[in-house]
C-alpha cells in the first residue's frame, strides 16, 4: 500500500508514541469490567459440554463409558474430574449402568439436549449460515499476508468461527471458487482461490461508508471505545489518544508490514487487524492464547500483545475462567452480546438447559447466584471489602501474567511493559483507598446499629462533644431493684 506523504513524513521525523506519552505519567489503570467478566464466566463449561455431547452422539450406541471420557479429558477441555462434570449437569447427561449389572457407569444424552442438537444441525445445514461461515473464512484468508491459514490454526479457532464439526469435508468443497485445502488434513493449509473486493472491507469501514460522513479509503477513522467504570486517563495519555484516533485508518486487508513496529501508525493498523478478527468470531471474544497463536503466524504476535496492553478501552482482557479471554468491548452491552446470530442463539439454549434441574417432574431454571443475592443485602459491607480484595488480586494477576513472556519481532521486544509499573502501583493504591473507605463505612454502620445501648450513646456523645452526666450501669440497675422492692413493701403494708 502507498501511504500519503504526511503519514510518511510524520513517521520519519520520529512521531510521539504511546510510550512517550505514558512514560512520564502514572495514569495507566487496568479496571475490571464485571459485565464482561460475567459474559466470559457464564460460558465457562459450555465448550467442554458441547464437546462431550458431540463425542457421545458420534458413538453408534449413543452412549459412552465415563472411563473413555476421562481418557479424552484434555482434548475435550474438561478442567475438572469428568465424573463430577457429568453429574453437574443432570439435565444434559444421564448416567446409567448398562444391563443393570455393569461395573463402569455409562453416559447418554437426555432428550432435551438432543432436541437442541437437532436445531443446531439445522443451523449448520442452512444455506444462509454456510454462506456466512464461508465469508468468515474468506476474510480471514485475505487478512493473512500469505493468503493461507494452516489447518491446525483453523482447528483452534473452529469454536470461535462457528465452523461445523467436519468443515473440511462438508463446507470447504461447497465453495471451490473461494478456497481449497492444500496438503493433508493434519499438516495442510486452507488457501485462498479468489480475492473478493466486496468482502475486503472492514467492519469499521463499512459502518463509516453507510453513514453520512462521506468516508473514503485512507481517511482518518476512529475506533469506537467503551471506558469501564473507574477507568482514568492522564492528560498526556488523553492527548496522545486523541491524536492516535485522528491517524489515517489502514485497512487490515492491506499489507502494512513495512511499517516500523513501534510507530503509532503500525499500532493503529495492528488494532484494526485484531478488531476485524474479533468481529469474525461469533461471540466477539476468544482465548488470548489462540489469538496470539494466530498473531504468531501473521508475524505480529508481539504487536498484538502491545495493542492489548495499550488499548483496554477497545479490547478487554478477562481472567475469569482460569485463562485469559480477549473481548471486543463495543460488541457487548451490560454483559450481553448486542449482535444476534443463529449459532449464539443455540448456545444460549444450551446454557439455559445447563442451569435447569428437574424437581417433581418439572423443569426449574436455576439462576446462578440467586440465593447469594439475598444474602448480599444483609452483608453489603463485607461484600464490598471482598470485592475490593478481588479487584486488587485480579489487577495484580492481569498486570503480572497477562503480558508475561519475551517475544521479539524484527528486534521488537516487550520491554516497554516495565514502564507501566508506576501506573499499576497507582491502581493498587486506589483499590487500597477504596477498601479503607469501605471499612470506615462499616464502622459508621456499627455505631448506628448499636447507638441505642449505653455504650453506643456515650461513644456518640463523646464524638460530638456533648456533656451529659455519666451514670454507671451497675449503679443504675441497683437503684431500680431497690425502688421496686420498696414499692412492693408499701403495697403489702396498705393491704394489712
Amino acid at each position: 500500500m502507498k501511504f500519503p506523504n504526511h503519514v510518511i513524513q510524520r513517521r520519519h521525523r520520529g512521531c510521539r508514541t504511546f510510550m512517550d506519552a505514558a512514560a512520564a505519567t502514572t495514569a495507566i489503570k487496568f479496571v475490571r469490567d464485571r459485565g464482561l467478566d460475567h459474559a466470559v464466566e457464564r460460558e465457562k463449561n459450555l465448550r467442554p459440554l458441547i464437546n462431550v455431547k458431540n463425542l457421545i452422539k458420534s458413538e453408534p450406541s449413543k452412549s459412552l463409558p465415563i472411563s473413555i471420557i476421562s481418557q479424552h479429558k484434555d482434548s475435550l477441555k474438561i478442567h475438572s474430574r469428568p465424573i463430577e462434570f457429568i453429574r453437574k449437569y443432570p439435565s444434559v447427561f444421564h448416567e446409567f449402568l448398562p444391563g443393570g449389572i455393569g461395573i463402569h457407569p455409562h453416559v447418554k444424552l437426555t432428550q432435551e439436549v438432543l432436541d437442541i442438537d437437532a436445531d443446531e444441525q439445522l443451523v449448520y445445514e442452512s444455506v444462509s449460515y454456510r454462506q456466512l461461515v464461508a465469508d468468515r473464512l474468506l476474510k480471514l484468508l485475505m487478512i493473512s499476508r500469505m493468503n493461507k491459514i494452516p489447518i491446525s490454526i483453523l482447528d483452534k479457532l473452529k469454536w470461535d468461527l462457528g465452523l461445523p464439526q467436519n468443515y473440511l469435508k462438508t463446507l470447504v468443497p461447497e465453495f471451490p471458487d473461494c478456497f481449497r485445502v492444500v496438503g493433508s488434513d493434519e499438516s495442510g493449509q486452507l488457501e485462498l482461490v479468489c480475492w473478493s473486493d466486496e468482502l475486503a472491507l472492514s467492519v469499521l469501514e463499512k459502518k463509516a461508508m453507510e453513514g453520512r460522513s462521506g468516508y473514503s479509503k485512507g481517511m482518518p477513522l476512529a475506533f469506537p471505545v467503551k471506558f469501564s467504570k473507574g477507568f482514568e486517563m492522564d492528560k498526556k495519555v488523553k492527548k496522545w489518544w486523541d491524536d492516535w484516533q485522528k491517524l489515517p485508518y489502514v485497512s487490515p486487508y492491506e499489507d502494512a508490514h513495512h511499517l516500523s513496529p513501534k510507530t503509532d501508525e503500525s499500532d493503529k493498523w495492528t488494532a484494526a487487524v485484531l478488531h476485524e478478527i474479533l468481529n469474525l468470531f461469533v461471540s466477539k471474544k476468544a482465548e488470548r492464547d489462540d489469538v496470539l497463536y494466530l498473531g504468531e503466524y501473521l508475524g505480529i504476535r508481539s504487536r498484538f500483545k502491545r495493542v492489548l496492553l495499550h488499548h483496554p478501552h477497545i479490547f478487554y482482557l478477562s481472567s475469569k475462567i482460569g485463562t485469559y479471554t480477549v473481548v471486543l468491548k463495543e460488541a457487548y452491552k451490560r454483559g450481553l452480546l448486542i449482535e444476534s446470530n443463529p449459532l449464539m442463539n443455540i448456545r444460549n439454549r444450551y446454557l439455559h438447559l445447563m442451569h435447569t434441574v428437574k424437581e417433581h417432574g418439572k423443569d426449574i431454571s436455576v439462576s446462578s447466584g440467586s440465593s447469594q443475592e439475598k444474602k448480599a443485602a444483609s452483608n453489603a459491607p463485607e461484600k464490598e471489602v471482598a470485592d475490593a480484595a478481588d479487584d486488587s488480586e485480579e489487577e495484580k494477576n492481569v498486570d503480572s501474567n497477562a503480558f508475561s513472556g519475551s517475544e521479539t519481532e524484527n528486534g521488537d521486544s516487550d520491554d516497554e511493559e516495565d514502564q507501566f509499573q508506576s501506573g499499576r502501583r497507582a491502581s493498587r493504591e486506589a483499590v487500597s483507598r477504596r477498601r479503607s473507605t469501605t471499612r470506615s463505612k462499616r464502622r459508621n454502620v456499627d455505631l448506628k446499629a448499636h447507638s441505642r445501648d449505653g455504650v453506643g450513646e456515650r461513644t456518640m456523645e463523646k464524638k460530638h462533644g456533648r456533656t451529659k452526666p455519666k451514670v454507671p450501669l451497675e449503679a443504675n440497675a441497683t437503684s431500680n431493684v431497690r425502688r421496686r422492692s420498696q414499692q412492693r413493701s408499701s403495697n403489702l403494708s396498705q393491704k394489712q
